[in-house]
């Protein structure tokens, strides 16, 4: 019997399912996503369903740290007396037990990295964007028997250490196959995602204001009230996000690896807008962007006076350079990856 593969998928963010779906179409093995998985999409998926380790009581928030003045230095979460992250951590034990996998893919976890290695389980942690040099992170690498980056080497972070960096597999993208490249558009698309605060009504209508002459389509949470220029479409939520970006002569939005992805896949010209996030996550991968030429980066949203002169800029970017960035056989490379880890006696 052949052993499979599990992949370990964090509980925030639809991100990280998609990314496990799409490697695992790919792989020659059995692959098994294990996560809290009870509210999304899991069909044609063999998943292990954990229970909620998150915060117990109303109004809890979850921001990767626990609060713990005593939590040992190597982890990012550990509380004490939590049912949910007992019965999650069993419930990997047990399918270990089980079915002796060959390789188990963390993307992400520190603790779920490091419980592996007790297991006697060969890993594969999966490493995302930003200057993750913590003690914590650099301890669920060193754990590690690689490292998986889904993000293409040219936007490393310039602090990550060279040993980190010399058992890092850079897969690229991972959000799916590229689609046929589309011609320029005439839109200004925006797009705002699930983790951030979203766009401001009054901003975003004195940026079409600003530029009269293009149609502009904002897609994703919009907060505000007031009169909206006949130039100014809302969508909010919508379920093909690449249709917009296809028709796009300009994107605009956050750093995140959704959408850098997106504009990388499609060649469109890139007006990034980083948010804060944990470990500079989108302001370093907008910094590579900005230093590659591959985008136009703004701290903030720009003030309705700036839009003509950024139009401009955004307009003389060559998309071919943000384009250069997607590796069309980034998923397939990815798969076979992790085929040949899993296939070697005696990895460590």
């Amino acid at each position: 019997m052949t052993r499979g593969i599990g992949w370990y998928v964090h509980h925030q963010g639809a991100g990280h399912l998609q990314r496990a779906r799409a490697v695992a179409a790919d792989l020659h093995r059995p692959c098994t996503i294990i996560g809290t998985l009870a509210e999304a999409d899991t069909t044609g998926l063999d998943v292990l369903d954990l229970p909620d380790d998150r915060p117990l009581g109303d109004g809890a928030g979850f921001d990767g740290h626990d609060g713990e003045a005593e939590r040992p230095e190597a982890f990012h979460y550990a509380p004490l007396r939590h049912p949910g992250l007992r019965g999650r951590m069993a419930r990997i034990a047990a399918w270990v037990e089980r079915t002796d996998p060959a390789l188990l893919v963390v993307d992400v976890s520190v603790e779920v990295a490091l419980f592996a290695r007790l297991l006697s389980v060969p890993t594969v942690v999966v490493r995302l964007a930003g200057e993750r040099t913590d003690r914590p992170h650099r301890e669920a690498f060193r754990s590690a028997s690689q490292v998986l980056a889904p993000f293409p080497a040219s936007l490393e972070s310039p602090g990550t250490p060279d040993w980190v960096r010399a058992k890092t597999f850079y897969a690229g993208f991972l959000g799916g196959s590229r689609p046929a490249l589309a011609a320029d558009g005439q839109d200004v698309v925006v797009v705002f995602g699930k983790g951030g605060e979203g766009g401001d009504l009054g901003a975003l209508a004195a940026a079409a204001r600003a530029v009269p002459e293009r149609t502009w389509h904002v897609l994703g949470p919009v907060s505000g009230q007031g009169e909206t220029p006949a130039n100014l479409h809302l969508h909010g939520w919508v379920a093909d996000v690449g249709a917009f970006v296809a028709k796009a002569a300009v994107l605009v939005g956050g750093g995140g690896d959704g959408l850098v992805a997106l504009a990388a896949a499609y060649g469109k010209r890139f007006l990034c807008l980083p948010e804060p996030r944990a470990y500079g996550e989108q302001t370093e991968k907008a910094e590579a962007l900005r230093q590659l030429g591959a985008a136009l980066v703004r701290p903030a949203w720009p003030a309705a006076e700036a839009w003509p002169g950024l139009m401009r800029e955004a307009l003389a970017l060559d998309p071919k350079t943000i384009a250069g960035l997607y590796d069309p056989e980034g998923l397939r490379r990815c798969a076979a990856f992790l085929d040949g880890l899993a296939g070697e006696g005696g990895l460590r």
